[in-house]
């Protein structure tokens, strides 16, 4: 089954950049990143930015515009059968555009990738296009918010995650 993304929840001019790797079935079908209930992704950016992780998307969205995070995946379209990475075929990866997002927000130099699958994707299929350029950004694995990664506790991730808000403050 083809499955398509979503664009970028992006600002003006966002610092960091969070990647994961392909909207999850709950996601497409609430067109929201992160729309399984048990995935911490805005416990955490809640818990991080001190807001009600339970707010209106737009809401959510606004407040990480607001404190300079993008949010965006490493693959544009797959095909893939049910919500898990390990059930994307590779073959039929299609990558965004990062030459272009990057040539259009400067201002972003950490890149966190939300899992080990979108930190393969983009260094296999985004890093040989950006050639030298690379050097501008740093990069850091961080675990995924996903309820299928079990093998690390919620306190565990969060203390890993809170990477995300230390570089926030060290970019004002």
């Amino acid at each position: 089954m083809r499955k398509k993304g979503f664009t970028a929840i992006i600002g003006g001019k966002p610092k960091v950049l969070i990647l994961g790797s392909m909207p999850s079935e709950a996601s497409l079908e609430k067109q929201q990143y992160y729309g399984h209930a048990r995935n911490l992704f805005w416990v955490f950016m809640g818990e991080l930015f001190d807001f009600d992780h339970s707010i209106e998307y737009q809401q959510r969205t606004q407040h990480l515009i607001e404190q300079g995070v993008a949010v965006w995946d490493v693959i544009e379209k797959c095909h893939r059968e049910g919500s898990l990475d390990s059930a994307i075929e590779s073959d039929s990866i299609q990558a965004n555009d990062f030459v272009q997002l990057f040539a259009d927000y400067p201002t972003i130099r950490n890149i966190f990738f939300n899992g080990a699958k979108a930190e393969t994707e983009f260094r296999k299929r985004v890093m040989p296009l950006l050639k030298e350029s690379a050097e501008n950004y740093q990069f850091e694995l961080l675990p995924s918010t996903s309820p299928a990664n079990a093998g690390m506790t919620k306190a565990e991730k969060l203390v890993r995650w809170k990477k995300v808000k230390t570089v926030l403050q060290t970019k004002k």
